[in-house]
């Protein structure tokens, strides 16, 4: 079920919609470009990832996996950025974020559940290739996260992520071609359209809107996908591209990214090397 049951029952008594979200989160990023698009009116609180703040007791009584983002609309909690999207479109259908034609959602259900699916590779080459920059906590840190954190299935990313030899370079290439593959499917597909799914935009290309900004970030070599490359130009052209994704990056952070990338290229060891 998307709605959940909160353990921090005061979440009920809120009105309105309040977003828990990271500036970086991808998944956060998906839900900001829908309440923009929307023009809906939101309580805004940043979780602090790089402290750790997702560690803790407190917000992990809001989000049980102690991930962002989480909702709350009107005392309903959610917290898969899917169903948040999808809900936020049935609740405020106007405009329209789902294609006009019948038959059509099934496909735009597909898109949707393909994105999804590509978060894994795209967490394990964000830390590779950008996030080693930034993101490394020191022992302290680290020990303090792996001990207040109850995903084990993050905790466990974050002791190879941290370990001397790092995220295994198998690993890495293999989220690499898939990511590929991926996106040459996606290229396929827009030939000879302007959306994913029918006419207009949809959630279809919201869900992959932050992925497609994350791989540029690495310098991802969008050559490959020409009609991918035509989509991206015109999504970001969009206003709500700009205000739910670009506005919330730290500057700071992608001026170390890029410098990171520079090196990783003059070393041969950068995105490219892996395909």
């Amino acid at each position: 079920m998307p709605i959940i049951e909160p353990e921090d029952t005061s979440l009920k008594n809120l009105r309105g919609l309040h977003l828990w979200h990271g500036g970086l989160s991808s998944c956060s990023q998906r839900v900001r470009i829908v309440l923009a698009e929307k023009g809906l009116d939101w309580e805004s609180h940043v979780v602090d990832m790089a402290a750790g703040e997702h560690a803790g007791a407190a917000y992990q009584a809001i989000h049980p996996k102690g991930l962002v983002p989480a909702m709350v609309d009107d005392g309903a909690l959610l917290i898969e950025s899917i169903d948040i999207i999808d809900h936020l479109d049935r609740r405020t259908p106007e405009p329209p974020l789902r294609p006009g034609e019948a038959g059509e959602e099934a496909e735009m259900q597909a898109w949707l559940a393909k994105a999804d699916a590509a978060q894994a590779d795209l967490k394990t080459l964000s830390h590779e290739f950008l996030f080693q920059a930034t993101h490394k906590r020191s022992p302290e840190k680290l020990a303090a996260f792996l001990a207040g954190h109850r995903n084990e299935t993050l905790t466990a990313f974050h002791r190879e992520f941290h370990s001397e030899a790092g995220i295994p370079r198998d690993k890495v290439a293999a989220a690499a071609k898939r990511t590929d593959a991926g996106f040459r499917e996606l290229d396929a597909a827009l030939a000879g359209r302007d959306w994913l799914v029918g006419g207009r935009l949809t959630l279809a290309d919201v869900a992959w809107m932050p992925n497609i900004h994350r791989m540029a970030l690495m310098d991802w070599p969008f050559e490959r996908y020409p009609h991918l490359v035509r989509w991206k130009e015109r999504i970001e052209a969009l206003p709500c591209y700009r205000q739910g994704l670009v506005d919330w990056e730290p500057s700071p952070l992608l001026d170390a990214f890029a410098a990171y990338v520079a090196r990783r290229k003059e070393e041969g060891t950068d995105v490219r090397s892996y395909l």
